[in-house]
């Protein structure tokens, strides 16, 4: 008997080029009805030449009888209020922007960045908050974009720095990931006040501030750009985002509120720069789904797909996908978990009835019955997929049949690890999908020609492109010059940058303190540059230990000194190099003949240079000497 197709899996098929055309003409609308405005100013300008020279005279004579001088406001006298990145720029990750205008300020986002193989032993990197600390009165509240790692990440470390009552404004989905993320901190109770928000929702706070959110698409649901308005001037920021014609929750762009926006006037517009060296269009979400339905028709035995956690569109058609195929869904991962927790209580997942089965029932069903959801698309050491790849995990043992599918791009710095995880996948029978060419990923962030829509909708007096490393801003401003934002009109800022704003400009006048914290287990920011190097250095050439006793009263050498070492070199097939090693301290040690009186630390300092130089010259290595003495009483 033929299967239904369920309700919630439509499947609007549209090729990549009919999208891009869609796409092309609403941009050529938007370009068309701003042509047709600025030609009716022009035409009603050159109409009535007569009727503003009488206002002038009126103005003049006003101004005679009351003496009073009528002048333009200076640069001093403008409103002025501020922008600041504290995270994002030069990056990709901890995205964190700061709004002040005289006594108060809005905070946008929050995020945290995973550390590269420079920071070795360090779990998490979030922005610098010492300014927002010393500020923490001002502060009138915490608007954020969407709930991916990068803009919600660092939000409970915030909440150590600034008033534990600062309200938080989100859309449904980001609040609920927010308050998981506090749980995981160990925050249960006095949790902040989380206002719900949708699209076009307007928040007053403070006496100065109408912060608006407007609907955009991107790769997990309740995404939104701001809309920022204080007596100074108007700033918007986009917010992570792409323009996906038919996104899966059916929650298009609010293309009338964008361009509404636009017509009003903004002084200084933030916007997203992850793709913008990528020419054309991102194709839709959608064509994701249908990726996943062919290569579910194909699949003979169990599929496994490694998905991001919070890509909730994405997951909602996989579940789609296993249930029209008549497959069961078997999760592993702790985020991946928490997500299914989550989304389905706030309306964000679609999940049939008896569709999901715990991940040790999985030997229990046929092979064409299973499909099998796990972490681990960047190669994460410890995530299911790894687990799998390495035939270490618990329940999940790869064998002939089995089709995986990986549903992501390396992050940069990730392409290693991810390159390891493929090869150990294939030493096994089975089928793999990873390929972009594939289409079972597409980005979740908007493309040079999306780019430049979104610059046309917005039309801003002035410019900063956001949210990407150096390159990709720079080619941001590219796309904005042949939009026709003149380039002065552009700023490349660095997090800490303090951007003046006004109605009549903007312009980098200052600099707060930013940088990164360093989160390593329960310890924030108590890991200094020291320590990191220290972590280097192990990593790459070890240790050497050097252990030896002192007579306290006499300050001569009583045992000693004794070597070992901890990936150093293998101490048996180096006995000459550490004898040798060994033999220069006794030499040193003798010269001296007593350390009666001498300081530890300056007798631990000669120690270290001997044998640093000693083993550089002798095996070009670097090993973090550390000389352990001990004082005994005669």
């Amino acid at each position: 008997m033929k299967k239904e197709k369920p309700k919630q899996q439509v499947q609007v098929k549209e090729k990549k080029t009919s999208i891009e055309e869609r796409l092309k003409s609403i941009k050529d609308d938007v370009l068309s009805l701003k042509s047709k405005k600025t030609k009716a100013k022009d035409e009603n300008k050159t109409e009535k030449p007569k009727k503003k020279k009488e206002i002038k005279t009126t103005e003049v004579a006003v101004v005679t009888e009351t003496k009073i001088k009528k002048a333009k406001k200076s640069k001093n006298d403008l409103e002025k209020m501020y922008v600041i990145p504290l995270g994002g720029l030069e990056e990709v990750g901890k995205n964190c922007t700061i709004v002040q205008y005289k006594d108060e300020i809005i905070i946008i986002d929050a995020g945290a960045i995973f550390p590269d193989e420079n920071l070795p032993g360090i779990d998490l990197v979030i922005p610098d908050y010492s300014f927002l600390e010393n500020n923490k009165s001002k502060v009138k509240g915490l608007f954020v974009t969407h709930g991916h790692e990068d803009h919600i990440g660092g939000i409970p470390y915030l909440y150590e720095k600034i008033e534990k009552d600062t309200v938080i404004y989100a859309g449904k989905l980001t609040n609920a990931l927010i308050k998981s993320k506090f749980e995981n901190f160990g925050v249960k109770k006095n949790l902040p006040k989380m206002v719900e928000v949708g699209s076009r929702s307007k928040i007053s706070v403070g006496k100065y501030f109408t912060v608006e959110f407007v609907k955009v698409t991107h790769s997990i649901a309740d995404s939104y750009s701001l809309s920022i308005k204080t007596p100074a001037g108007h700033v918007f920021l986009t917010g992570d985002f792409k323009i996906d014609l038919t996104p899966v929750d059916n929650e298009k762009v609010d293309f009338v509120r964008l361009s509404e926006l636009g017509e009003e006037g903004v002084d200084l517009m933030l916007s997203d720069s992850t793709n913008s060296e990528v020419e054309g269009f991102t194709p839709s979400e959608r064509s994701v789904g249908d990726a996943f339905r062919q290569e579910f028709q194909k699949a003979t035995g169990r599929i496994i797909v490694a998905v991001f956690a919070s890509h909730v569109h994405r997951i909602q058609q996989i579940i789609d996908n296993a249930a029209y195929f008549g497959r069961k869904i078997a999760i592993d991962g702790r985020s991946l978990l928490k997500v299914f927790e989550i989304a389905p209580s706030v309306g964000r997942l679609n999940i049939p009835k008896n569709l999901l089965i715990p991940i040790s029932n999985v030997e229990k069903y046929k092979d064409n019955e299973v499909v099998i959801l796990c972490t681990g698309t960047q190669g994460e050491p410890l995530a299911a997929l790894s687990r799998i790849a390495k035939n270490m995990h618990k329940h999940i043992m790869l064998r002939e049949g089995d089709t995986v599918i990986i549903s992501s791009t390396p992050i940069p710095g990730n392409e290693k690890a991810v390159s390891t995880n493929i090869n150990n996948i294939l030493r096994y029978d089975v089928d793999l999908v990873f390929k972009k060419l594939a289409g079972i990923h597409v980005s979740g962030h908007g493309s040079k020609e999306e780019q430049k829509l979104m610059l046309n909708l917005i039309n801003p007096k002035n410019f900063m492109p956001v949210h990407g490393e150096y390159r990709m801003l720079k080619a941001h401003m590219k796309s904005a010059i042949e939009t026709g934002v003149p380039k002065d009109k552009i700023l490349i800022t660095q997090n800490g940058d303090k951007v003046e704003v006004t109605k009549e400009y903007a312009k980098i006048n200052g600099k707060v303190n930013s940088g990164e914290i360093l989160v390593d287990g329960l310890g924030v920011g108590d890991i200094g540059s020291k320590v990191i190097k220290d972590r280097q250095q192990l990593s790459e050439d070890g240790i050497v230990i050097v252990a030896y006793s002192i007579d306290k009263q006499t300050g001569k050498i009583l045992s000693g000194p004794e070597m070992s070492t901890k990936g150093f070199v293998y101490y048996k097939d180096s006995e000459d190099t550490m004898k040798e090693a060994q033999d220069l301290l006794l030499n040193k040690i003798r010269k001296e003949e007593t350390y009666l009186g001498k300081d530890w630390q300056d007798l631990k300092g000669d120690v270290r240079d001997l044998l640093s130089r000693f083993f550089y010259e002798k095996l070009k290595r670097n090993p973090i000497i550390v000389p352990m003495l001990l004082e005994i009483e005669s």
